[in-house]
């Protein structure tokens, strides 16, 4: 096995262990800067309503999920769905990212990956994300400092920013673009199947699916290197050809 030049990453659940999603959560603390709530809406009607609207749109199914390769940022969504119920902010798109993601799903580093981080930059193995995510760019880019502040990602590509959601291969040819290498050099490690994996193949990427910290239902899928630790993958490295 030749070893990469570089290694793209996806967020959730494969760099950051997100806790269960928690949207009322998320939406009592948003509505904490409500300036205007016209029909006295709380917190779990306005969440009622955003899980209505998800089920019309078809988004988060983990089972169907992979289908939906164009992104609806949250800023779009959030506008539409505050406006709809008669509520006013008095912050913006941004901060309602944030005040809503860090409130419905606070995470940590998954165990282990500080030290893989660590081996890859003492290897000289450059590194950058790839996410699924309607959270703003900014914000992405922000939790993933926080949560890993002693790592330098090149890039973090957040599809919120440019549309196209894995599987759709645009994604991974505009990281390719961007980190100028050919697919061959480039590994990438995902926790979810459809948009991880087969989507990473699909691209000419090789792909490494990460389970240290799933929380979907899997089958082993024969010819795919699978890990379950950081660790099991730096020894993996260790061994590959340089």
């Amino acid at each position: 096995m030749k070893a990469p030049k570089m290694i793209l990453f996806d967020y959730g659940q494969t760099l950051v262990n997100e806790k269960a999603f928690d949207g009322v959560k998320g939406t009592e603390a948003v509505l904490r800067y409500a300036v205007k709530n016209k029909y006295g809406k709380t917190a779990r009607e306005v969440q009622a309503e955003a899980d209505r609207i998800n089920r019309e749109l078809g988004r988060f199914d983990p089972q169907k999920k992979h289908l939906f390769q164009v992104e609806v940022p949250t800023s779009m969504f959030t506008s539409y769905l505050y406006a709809s119920q008669g509520i006013e902010l008095s912050i913006g798109p941004e901060d309602v990212d944030r005040v809503f993601w860090d409130a419905a799903a606070p995470g940590a580093p998954t165990e282990g990956v500080e030290n893989f981080l660590r081996y890859l930059r003492e290897n000289s193995i450059r590194t950058g994300v790839i996410s699924n995510i309607s959270y703003s760019g900014k914000v992405v880019s922000e939790r993933i400092r926080a949560c890993l502040p002693e790592h330098e990602f090149e890039f973090i590509l957040a599809t919120s920013e440019y549309m196209y959601r894995k599987p759709n291969r645009r994604i991974f040819e505009l990281a390719l673009l961007r980190a100028e290498l050919a697919p061959e050099d480039v590994w990438y490690i995902g926790d979810q199947y459809e948009c991880d994996i087969v989507g990473a193949a699909g691209a000419g990427l090789f792909p490494v699916w990460y389970q240290g910290a799933m929380d979907l239902s899997w089958e082993p899928k024969e010819g795919v290197l699978t890990v379950q630790s950081w660790g099991e993958l730096r020894e993996i490295l260790e061994k590959s050809e340089r």
